[in-house]
């Protein structure tokens, strides 16, 4: 009886035991995800901007969509990545929105304020930088990216195959290969184009990422407007 007993109790204890280690196990992510500037490498997100107007329709940012020259591909975000998966609105010392100078100054290329601050406030706060220091790297990721020929001269809207995005972005970038980067779409169109960084802003493989990547064989490119 007593070593039935003794039994019960050592595996009670293994249960136990295992159960507190399975908290700590889920608990390490999220502790991670609080710390600034605790991440592997950036995702540089080129947000088709045509497809967002259409998508967005009267509620889309007048300065983004009805600007007097067109936009084409704008950057989303520069988005700290793990991994597997990201940090986000992480806590930190710095301020919750950056200057309105800051904001000001990222328009030509993120055409919203409300965009500016929000990238800021979900990943900018991640990354262990100011937030000058984070769109001046913003900026800097957007610059090393050559936007291939045909985004930047159509006129006119068309279809074509997701790889063939890939392809064409691949071609205007030596150095970049498709598993650095992913093509997403939403409702049938483009919707961005993520490429993947290291923290010094070299291109990368990141397999999560581009498994996260547009399965449609035929995707809609709205046409500047």
């Amino acid at each position: 009886m007593g070593a039935r007993r003794r039994h019960s109790s050592r595996r009670a204890q293994v249960l136990v035991g295992a159960f507190l280690l399975s908290l700590v196990l889920f608990a390490a992510p999220d502790a991670r995800a609080e710390r600034a500037g605790a991440f592997d490498f950036y995702v540089l997100s080129l947000s088709w901007s045509p497809s967002y107007c259409a998508r967005s329709g009267r509620n889309a940012d007048p300065r983004q969509c009805r600007a007097a020259k067109p936009h084409r591909f704008i950057v989303h975000g520069l988005w700290p990545q793990y991994e597997r998966g990201y940090p986000d609105f992480c806590d930190g010392s710095g301020p919750r929105d950056p200057s309105y100078e800051t904001v000001r100054d990222m328009l030509d290329i993120m055409p919203s304020r409300d965009l500016v601050r929000h990238q800021w406030r979900k990943h900018g706060s991640c990354s262990g930088l100011a937030p000058d220091a984070y769109f001046d790297l913003t900026r800097e990721a957007f610059a090393k990216i050559r936007i291939p020929a045909a985004f930047r001269t159509i006129e006119s809207g068309s279809r074509m195959d997701a790889g063939a995005v890939e392809t064409a972005f691949r071609l205007a970038n030596p150095g970049l290969d498709d598993g650095a980067m992913a093509v997403s779409c939403q409702h049938g169109r483009l919707s961005e184009v993520r490429i993947c960084l290291t923290r010094d802003l070299e291109f990368r493989s990141c397999r999560a990422v581009d498994r996260r990547g547009c399965r449609q064989r035929q995707i809609h490119v709205p046409a500047p407007r």
